[in-house]
């Protein structure tokens, strides 16, 4: 009897204790909660995995580094660190909706955020102050505060697969051969951005461009009845001047997984 109880107690103590590599949650809305998350360890080269971890409802969404026409991204702080050199999120790609009756550019239900750290000092913590757009039947910003050392005594591989398997779903530069996404053109007359591309290959679907800043902000491809060409409507208000020269990211999606590239837009043909 004493030997069961003594088990009893020590797996409660196991399961109430917390994990090195992770925070506790804390709930930022109502049923919506933050955490940060660690691999737990710093490379030789100074990387370091760390997540951002959202559990939040499957009808509850947040936002990709250009949001969309509602809401705003994730932006986190690491001004209260120590031994950081740098750190930024590694965006998946998001799911285009426009269930709202805007375009917006989301994740839903439960996510993770993975964060790219350059450390110098593996040593050091990581602070993280957190603010985030959260929206279901409304919109609400989100702010939590997070702080976990760059190295546990051991490293957490557990919360490094997870971070990995959200890392596998951010775009990724094109080396398969030939580029699926061709010329780019700004068409002023029915204020379209005209994008050719490999269809056999290209999810349509899934098809962003965005800008560095993120306006101004593109919608909805539109097959477009010529063979290998998608139009994709302007939906701010926008000069010639402003596009024709412009950079900008392709992200999309293949059989493959998501992959990113760069494309500078031109312009279309004259109007008659």
């Amino acid at each position: 009897m004493c030997n069961l109880a003594l088990a009893t107690i020590a797996s409660l103590l196991l399961v109430s204790a917390p994990l090195a590599g992770e925070t506790e949650w804390q709930e930022v809305v109502p049923g919506v909660k933050l955490r940060l998350v660690s691999a737990g360890q710093v490379r030789p080269d100074g990387a370091a995995l760390f997540g951002l971890e959202i559990e939040m409802p499957d009808n509850t969404k947040t936002y990709w580094r250009v949001p969309g026409e509602t809401g705003f991204p994730a932006e986190l702080d690491f001004a209260g660190s120590d031994g950081v050199k740098s750190a930024e999120i590694v965006w998946p790609h998001p799911k285009l909706d426009t269930s709202s009756g805007y375009v917006d550019f989301a994740y839903f239900g439960n996510t993770m955020l993975p964060i790219a750290v350059n450390a110098d000092d593996p040593t050091g913590n990581v602070v993280v102050s957190a603010m985030l757009g959260i929206c279901s039947d409304i919109c609400l910003p989100a702010q939590a505060n997070f702080a976990l050392p760059l190295t546990d005594a051991e490293p957490d591989r557990p919360n490094a697969l997870r971070i990995k398997q959200a890392l596998s779903e951010a775009p990724i530069a094109w080396s398969e051969g030939e580029e699926p996404i061709g010329k780019i053109e700004y068409r002023p007359q029915d204020k379209t951005l005209a994008v050719w591309l490999d269809e056999d290959t290209v999810d349509i679907s899934t098809l962003i461009v965005a800008t560095e800043t993120g306006t101004p902000l593109f919608g909805v491809p539109q097959k477009s009845p010529q063979d290998g060409l998608v139009l994709l409507p302007i939906l701010t208000k926008t000069e010639n001047s402003t596009l024709e020269g412009e950079d900008v990211q392709v992200s999309f999606m293949t059989g493959m997984g998501a992959f990113e590239l760069s494309r500078t837009i031109s312009a279309g043909p004259a109007s008659n």
